[in-house]
């Protein structure tokens, strides 16, 4: 995935570098939210240019891009207009368009585009014409296949769902990408429900929960599928929540073991992962207490860590070319939530970036969660992303974790345990 990162960094400078029209370039291009602006502005790109001299490159990556945004906000009409042009995807707009497909698919929504949209896809990375490396091939016949269950054509489902399940390049099991295992076996127990096989898709269901293998819209099918197999809902409610907790239970128990008891503000070297593991990447080396720290918010305000002294304190450190970075915000999303009438306080800082690049990606994304800079990454020097540090109310750090859960679900619970665990320990120190 490392691959995956670097070519992020790469491809997005080569393609700003190769557009050098002062008014409107690919690097103003890039910087623009909203699609109907970003249209405009590409229209105005090509009006710029001589006719027929605009690179072609940087022509087809607009086209690409426009493409996608039209049809993650669901105009079918615009997005059929820029496929008409045959647009070739990079590894990464592969990416990009899956991510589309797969919300449209999962929302039960323009099904019969999902439908042919993945087969295309599928079709061209057959052929070659396309070239993947992130297992995205996994995923478009996972879409497929319940996109073809929604339309009735059962065969091909359940062809494409086994062959998802058979691919070598299992990303489900990596950590990368936002609840890669969940939304399979949500679409795969869904597939298993058109088929009338109800009682397999909800055991599949039930060892998912308990596992954590789950995100908060599992929910909903459970509950459907639980009608149909036990012929109403009673104690539904119920069951789900006591899977969710014992599957807190289980994380809680596993971040225990990686509580720092010795009372420190600064810490170097490395530390042990939930599983036991070692993590010799995201060192950490702070050169003065958290409350002598002052970064700056996307409002370019100034936020002095020493405001929130009494507090737990959450610092998660990402960047926007960082997938399983962003793939955990969802779940901090729950836990600051949780907390919110309570003496909490986190933040997701930013490393590397300038502040145009961070807000285009949080406004493209959605992200509610409180998002502060630290460009040259010198207040913190983490050496790894994600990583993750929680503070006691007296400024010591009681957890250092690096790397994506896996899950919304299972992230939720760790950091709620992570949180839980300080308060509990916290209590007991004051008395």
């Amino acid at each position: 995935m490392k691959k995956l990162i670097a070519l992020l960094l790469i491809s997005s400078a080569a393609f700003a570098q190769q557009q050098t029209d002062k008014k409107h370039n690919f690097e103003g291009f890039n910087l623009i939210a909203d699609i109907g602006e970003q249209e405009r502005y590409y229209n105005e790109m090509v009006r710029q240019s001589l006719p027929g001299k605009m690179k072609p490159e940087i022509d087809n990556e607009c086209r690409s891009q426009l493409a996608i945004g039209w049809l993650t906000k669901g105009d079918i009409g615009r997005y059929e207009y820029y496929m008409r042009t045959n647009p070739k995807f990079s590894v990464i707009k592969l990416v990009d368009i899956t991510y589309a497909l797969e919300y449209l698919v999962d929302e039960n929504k323009h099904i019969k585009v999902v439908e042919q949209a993945s087969r295309e896809l599928l079709e061209k990375l057959e052929k070659g014409e396309l070239s993947d490396g992130v297992s995205r091939t996994q995923v478009l016949l996972e879409v497929n296949a319940l996109a073809n269950a929604r339309l009735g054509n059962m065969d091909v489902a359940m062809k494409n769902i086994a062959r998802s399940g058979e691919q070598k390049d299992n990303s489900r099991e990596m950590k990368y990408f936002k609840d890669s295992k969940s939304k399979y076996l949500t679409r795969y127990c869904l597939i298993l429900s058109a088929a009338g096989e109800n009682k397999r898709a909800l055991d599949t269901l039930t060892k998912a929960f308990r596992n954590a293998d789950s995100n908060p819209k599992m929910a909903a099918v459970y509950k459907d599928i639980y009608k149909k197999v036990h012929g109403n809902t009673n104690g539904v409610e119920e069951l789900i929540k006591s899977l969710q907790d014992e599957a807190y239970q289980k994380y809680y128990k596993e971040v225990e073991k990686t509580y720092i008891a010795k009372e420190t503000k600064t810490i170097k070297g490395e530390f042990p992962n939930s599983d036991g593991s070692r993590e010799p990447l995201a060192l950490f080396d702070a050169n003065k207490p958290v409350k002598d720290i002052v970064l700056t918010n996307l409002a370019e305000q100034e936020v002095k860590f020493a405001d929130h002294a009494g507090k737990i304190l959450v610092l998660d450190f990402w960047s926007t070319g960082c997938t399983p970075c962003v793939a955990a915000f969802s779940g901090f999303e729950r836990v600051v939530a949780d907390y919110k009438t309570e003496p909490f306080k986190l933040y997701v800082v930013n490393l590397f970036e300038d502040l145009p690049t961070v807000k285009v990606f949080v406004a493209r994304r959605g992200i509610t969660l409180d998002v502060l800079r630290d460009e040259p990454n010198t207040a913190f020097n983490i050496n790894g992303t994600p990583t993750k540090i929680v503070y006691d109310p007296m400024g010591n750090i009681r957890f250092y974790a690096a790397g994506y859960a896996g899950s919304t679900d299972r992230e939720y619970y760790k950091l709620k345990a992570m949180v839980e665990i300080v308060k509990a320990r916290s209590a007991v120190a004051k008395k």
